[in-house]
């Protein structure tokens, strides 16, 4: 035998004793001229600083079959391979164990033979440290070993509607908004119609002027707050940064990154969304992107059927149920992740190429309790109409200097439903998403400080297509305040609770950004009415306040607007969108339509409280001019460059919510 199949491919350190007297798994391979031993000494190479199998490696490249894959574990652990498919599971065993805690770590307990249980797997060298959370009452446990996908399939089989049902309870009752009482609910809201309509009647003056008087205060707070931010960024940019983020390989060992995508009708999409993905510069070993849809989604099912996925793309189908929500999605779709940070992009995102190096980068340096990063979210194609470059300029001034200022100020921060990472553990204490709430990532973003942890931004952007027609704006943008409204109404069930846990600085912030600003888009016509009294025209307020009192009302107005336009022009005067800063001041036309979501958003939390108003994608896709682009042949880190052969085709083919 050469030098080179003597040498030990597994390098990975021995944690037991029993393992040292197994033949290392490359030797094997390479015995049954199963891996080009080029190949393997590229893929051993690589597992030294990733944190992934080998056998997971040589899979990703396409540099092994799984069916020898297969069988050189069945010689290294003198296990047999067992077929899921012709001989099934026992079910009462599955139960025993939990079916989520079998997806998690791709097993599942198969027979039970002269007192002896077998663990079918599909990572054997998990088998020993896993045993140790096995029910004690079917001990011994033995191992067998059985494709991934195998498992899966056979565990859905069984217990896909146990899963589903549990996908939708995960959070805490008492966190979430699945017990939220339509009737009740409907009665309050009739109540407070009918007296404010006997109040218009009986004083509108009155009524008027305590509008008007929560509205101004409302917008004090969130000038404050917007302020604070603004003079926090300006510090942070002052400041000199010698660990400024590095664009390049993360040091340390990189972890699998397992990223969802839900789709829904988005059948003219799904193609662009791999071509997207696929410019990606982390290791392909160590992604795993996971395409979401529902069931019943008989259009996407049958274009990712005809599709040619890559090894690291896979589709996990969402059973039906009585809701059907984005977020009871992601819950479902999280038992089949196979990574350490659990991250979220939607169907028309176009990623930067190295943002998961950044996200695991920081992930490496960041202490525990940062559970959350939230990255940039930027539109390629704001140029399309007016209303899409308002909306570039509105999101630029949300994620370039509104939420970093927050975080950096400890505020809690209310994630968006995209460019999301999570460590997983975190994740899964808190339950996932909360699958009732339809802006189920403003909730998390409050249900992760509550719990102590924290969220930060990144500098990593993902592009977006701008809602550049009326109607869809305001249907989406009437779905975030909804769920904005629900978190605050599911948060604020324990008002007292609330503040011990978030403290009173963040409780205020909490009351700022979300009732204040529920409050300012369906208050908002009060304020406007405000400036006929500029004009000459009688106004039933201005003309009960004395001049000094006036004087100081316009002048908030006015500060209030030079705030915004200058905190807009700042987040703005990058080069991407320098020339976005002259159409500012025509946000003032452009506001009203957050009125219309508001009032929409007030119905629907009565009437329709989970319906999910599906928001259209597609119609403007230029995202191959943006910075997502690659350059050709940049498939992977640059530090791993040196490391691996050229590469080889693959054997498989703001209010934000």
């Amino acid at each position: 035998m050469s030098p080179l199949r003597r040498r030990s491919f597994d390098a990975k350190p021995k944690r037991h004793a029993c393992r040292a007297a197994r033949p290392p798994l490359g030797e094997i391979l390479l015995d049954r001229d199963a891996v080009d031993p080029a190949d393997l000494l590229t893929a051993s190479a690589l597992r030294q600083r990733e944190d992934v199998r080998l056998g997971d490696i040589l899979l990703a490249n396409g540099w092994v079959h799984e069916t020898d894959l297969m069988a050189a574990l069945a010689e290294q652990r003198h296990a047999s391979v067992v077929d899921l498919q012709e001989e099934p599971p026992d079910p009462r065993l599955i139960d025993a164990i939990g079916p989520e805690l079998c997806l998690k770590h791709a097993m599942v307990p198969w027979r039970r033979v002269g007192g002896v249980t077998l663990i079918a797997t599909a990572r054997p060298e998990d088998f020993e440290a896993l045993q140790a959370s096995l029910p004690t009452c079917h001990a011994p446990y033995r191992l067998v070993l059985a494709a991934e996908r195998c498992v899966h399939d056979s565990l859905l089989t069984c217990r896909e509607t146990a899963l589903i049902r549990h996908a939708e309870i995960k959070v805490d009752p008492v966190e979430s908004c699945r017990n939220h009482n339509e009737r009740r609910a409907s009665r309050i809201a009739a109540g407070l119609v009918a007296v404010t309509g006997l109040g218009m009647l009986l004083a509108p003056n009155l009524l008027l002027g305590l509008f008007f008087g929560w509205v101004m205060l409302t917008l004090v707070g969130s000038m404050a707050l917007k302020l604070a931010a603004f003079a926090s960024e300006i510090t942070e940019q002052r400041k000199p940064r010698p660990d400024a983020l590095i664009r390049g390989a993360p040091k340390g060992r990189l972890p699998i990154i397992s990223v969802m995508v839900p789709l829904f009708r988005e059948t003219d999409i799904a193609a662009r969304l791999v071509s997207r993905l696929g410019k990606l510069r982390y290791p392909r070993e160590l992604i795993d992107v996971i395409l979401v849809i529902e069931h019943s989604d008989t259009m996407t099912r049958a274009a990712l059927a005809n599709a040619d996925l890559p090894r690291w793309m896979r589709v996990v189908t969402v059973p039906d149920g009585p809701i059907k929500t984005k977020p009871r999605a992601l819950n479902y779709a999280l038992n089949f992740c196979r990574g350490s940070v659990i991250g979220v992009w939607d169907a028309e995102d176009a990623p930067e190429p190295d943002q998961l190096q950044i996200v695991a980068q920081r992930f490496l340096a960041a202490p525990p309790e940062t559970a959350c990063l939230q990255g940039v979210l930027d539109y390629y194609n704001p140029r399309t109409n007016w209303l899409a470059r308002c909306f570039t300029v509105e999101y630029a001034t949300w994620f370039r200097m509104f939420l970093p200022g927050l975080a950096r100020l400890g505020f809690v921060v209310p994630l968006g439903g995209t460019t999301l990472f999570f460590r997983r553990d975190a994740l899964e204490e808190l339950g996932g998403w909360d699958a009732h709430n339809v802006t189920e990532d403003a909730d998390l973003g409050v249900r992760l400080a509550r719990h102590g942890y924290r969220t930060e931004l990144i500098a990593a952007a993902t592009f977006e297509e701008a809602n550049c027609r009326a109607l869809p704006w305001v249907k989406q943008r009437s779905r975030w305040l909804k769920g904005y409204a629900m978190t605050w109404a599911v948060h604020m069930r324990d008002p007292v609770q609330l503040w011990r846990d978030l403290g009173t600085k963040r409780f205020l912030g909490v009351q700022i950004l979300i009732l204040g600003s529920l409050s300012q888009y369906v208050l908002a016509p009060v304020l406007w009415s405000f400036w006929l009294a500029l004009f000459g025209l009688w106004h039933p307020i201005a003309s009960a306040l004395p001049g000094p009192v006036f004087a100081l009302v316009m002048g908030t107005f006015i500060l209030s607007e030079l705030i915004a336009i200058t905190t807009s022009a700042w987040a703005c005067r990058g080069a991407e969108h320098r020339n976005l800063i002259k159409w500012i001041p025509t946000l003032h036309l452009y506001y009203p339509l957050g009125a219309l979501a508001g009032w929409k958003a007030l119905y629907e939390l009565i009437a329709r409280p989970f319906y999910w108003d599906k928001t259209s994608h597609g119609i403007f896709d230029d995202s191959d001019a943006t910075a997502s682009e690659a350059r050709p042949g940049d498939e992977i880190a640059p530090a791993e460059a040196a490391a691996r052969p050229p590469p080889q085709r693959e054997a498989h083919s703001p209010l934000i919510g």
